[in-house]
This record gives C-alpha cells, sequence and structure tokens, in this order.
C-alpha cells in the first residue's frame, strides 16, 4: 500500500542577515491512510516547519512531498491551491473569524469555494452538530471558551471534505481536561470519516493519547520513528527518552549505580512480577517511580527500578524481568536519570523498597 503522504529527504533552510538556519535536515517519512501520526519535538525542533512544508505553506529547500500520489513541488500555482483544499490545518490559536458568528465561520471556506449560501449554512449546521456546538451557532467567538472554539475551528476545516487534517499543536492553548476532549474528537473523527491527522505536539501525552505512529524531531533531524507502543516500551534515542521522561517528577536519590525501566505488557499487569521477583532472590529493590499511562486507550504500567549493587544478582534479575515478558530498558546512573528526566532528588515519603 502506497503512503498518503511520502516525505522523501525533506530539507529547509532560512536564510538570514548573519547566518543560514537548517530547519530541517533530510527527512523522510512514509504517513498511511487513516493513521494519526504525531511529529514530536521541543520547542526550535523543525516540528512547525515540517507540517507547514506538508502543504507548502512552506516550500521545501530540496526533497519531495507526495500527497495522495501526486507531488506538490510539480503542481502549477492553481494546482497547489486545489490540493490544499483536500488538507485542513487547524492551529494553537484557533484563527476565527472575530466579527462573524459560530455558523458563518463555518460556511466562510465553503462561502469562498463557490457554494450557495443556503446550502453552505445547512452543512455548516451538519459539522457543528458533529462537534457538539449547535447550541452556539449564533454566538460569536468571544461568547466561547478555549475548547469551543478549538471545535468551530475543527467543523470549519470537516466542512471542506478533507482527506488530510494536519494539526499544529492544536491543544496547547487549553487546559488539560478540555485538551482531552478536543483529543477524543479528533479520534472520532478519524474514525468516522477515515481522515489521516498528522498531529504536531511537544506533549508527549497527547501522542500517547490518540496516536498510532510518531516521529521523533531533534535540531531539524529525525531522530526516532514508529509505532507509539514500540517507541514508549524500547526508546533507542536521547530525544525519545527525554521525552517520555519528561513526566518523572520524582526519582528518589540512589546510593547504587544500577537502574532499570519496565513497561508492563497487557498480560504481565495484574501479576505480582516484582513481588515474586524478590522472593525468588531474596533481594530487595527500589522502586524509584511507578505510573500508568494511558496509550491510545490502553493502559500501559512503568517502572524505574534500582537493582542490587551485586553484578550478578542484577543481571538474574533483568533475566527474570524479560522472562516474565517486560520491555526492560537498562538506565544511565542516577545523574543521568536526574538530567534526562527533569527529575528532582532527594527522598521523599512514599518512596518505597521491595
Amino acid at each position: 500500500m502506497e503512503p498518503i503522504i511520502k516525505i522523501e529527504h525533506l530539507c529547509k533552510e532560512f536564510k538570514l542577515k548573519e547566518m543560514d538556519v537548517h530547519a530541517l535536515n533530510d527527512v523522510s517519512l512514509d504517513i498511511y491512510k487513516g493513521d494519526i501520526y504525531g511529529i514530536i519535538g521541543m520547542s526550535g525542533a523543525g516540528k512547525s516547519t515540517l507540517v507547514r512544508c506538508l502543504n507548502f505553506l512552506e516550500r521545501p529547500t530540496s526533497g519531495n512531498v507526495v500527497v495522495d500520489g501526486r507531488d506538490l513541488a510539480q503542481l502549477s500555482g492553481k494546482e497547489l491551491r486545489e490540493e490544499r483544499k483536500s488538507i485542513g490545518m487547524i492551529f494553537q490559536h484557533f484563527n476565527l473569524l472575530m466579527q462573524r458568528s459560530v455558523v458563518d465561520n463555518v460556511c466562510f471556506p465553503l462561502e469562498i469555494a463557490g457554494m450557495k449560501r443556503s446550502e453552505a449554512r445547512k452543512k455548516a449546521m451538519e459539522y457543528l452538530e458533529i462537534v457538539g456546538l449547535t447550541e452556539k451557532a449564533k454566538a460569536y467567538p468571544v461568547q466561547l471558551s478555549g475548547g469551543q472554539k478549538q471545535r468551530v475551528a475543527i467543523a470549519r476545516v470537516l466542512a471542506s471534505d478533507p482527506k488530510i487534517l494536519l494539526c499544529d499543536e492544536a491543544t496547547s492553548a487549553l487546559d488539560p481536561q478540555t485538551t482531552k476532549s478536543i483529543l477524543q474528537l479528533l479520534k472520532e473523527i478519524n474514525r468516522k470519516f477515515g481522515i489521516t491527522i498528522v498531529v504536531i505536539t511537544h506533549e508527549m501525552a497527547v501522542v500517547q493519547e490518540i496516536c498510532s505512529h510518531v516521529a521523533i524531531i531533534d535540531q531539524g533531524n529525525l531522530v526516532e520513528h514508529g509505532k507509539v507502543e514500540d517507541i514508549f516500551s524500547a526508546p533507542q534515542s536521547r530525544e525519545a527518552k527525554r521525552l517520555i521522561y519528561q513526566g518523572f517528577e520524582k526519582v528518589a536519590e540512589m546510593k547504587g549505580k544500577r537502574c532499570v525501566r519496565i513497561v508492563f505488557a497487557e498480560n504481565s499487569s495484574f501479576e505480582p512480577v516484582i513481588g515474586n521477583m524478590v522472593l525468588t532472590f531474596k533481594t530487595p529493590v527500589n522502586i524509584l517511580y511507578a505510573n500508568t499511562r494511558d496509550l491510545d486507550g490502553v493502559a500501559k504500567g512503568e517502572m524505574i527500578l534500582q537493582l542490587p549493587e551485586d553484578a550478578e544478582t542484577g543481571e538474574k534479575m533483568i533475566a527474570y524481568l524479560k522472562n516474565a515478558k517486560l520491555s526492560v530498558e537498562e538506565m544511565e546512573d542516577y545523574e543521568s536519570v536526574h538530567r534526562i528526566g527533569g527529575a528532582q532528588g532527594g527522598r521523599e515519603e512514599g518512596d518505597e523498597a521491595c
């Protein structure tokens, strides 16, 4: 199956007075129809430049972007404008027309496309119903909450019947509860209409909530990509680890140097694996961190364990955990964990040793 979006050796440079800025360096990705694909990176990583290259709002310096079999670089201006109608985009700050009512905001792109006003309003109301805002049709943006504004922006995009939806930090201005509701709406839109969604974000929690695949961008480079579950369970690059570990608010001070991060699979999450291991080896381990994360609707448990200083016992414990079908990643010493995860040192009440 051919990807709906094929990115080949994409580079983008911005020429400034004093220097050339390399925003993207040789990025290649395949995104398939029906995917919810996350592109994540810290501020300034190049992810927003990448998403703007997907519809040629930014023209790449080199490389190709092929959308549904059409190389955007080979299209005329008219053809490109026509192709963009099938690539919707929603932004962090909604971009609504403040002097227009909600229904008129949704109608606007339809009227621009030449649809009769009566037909445009009928279609606009259908999409306002999908996003749960029919009762706000006559309201103005100033009367809406942030989440409601984003729902209007989503309805406006859907009214143009896109096959691809680009979301550039679409939930960054929203509170956590509203973010969750918007992400669930996007997931429902993906399921109901089969629209391919590309989510640009700096938050791993957003990717874990709805994305099937993820690409990690750092300083313009693609450092890792694949299924969200695989990267969460066993991140390979330092940048992936930093993004995944950014939720570790507290890690207890360690006396030993060796620690591992384990991720529980569905078949092991209800088994007392750690307790059984301690009983088997008659040696305690220190639980430095434990959490459960939602990966596309599936709960995944994770822990960081400090292992005994005895190397042989540590090796046997790692083998035991792997035999229990846990994902096991050996981590660096405490200082590295502290540095990557932004964790705070010092032992807190509630840190446990098993």
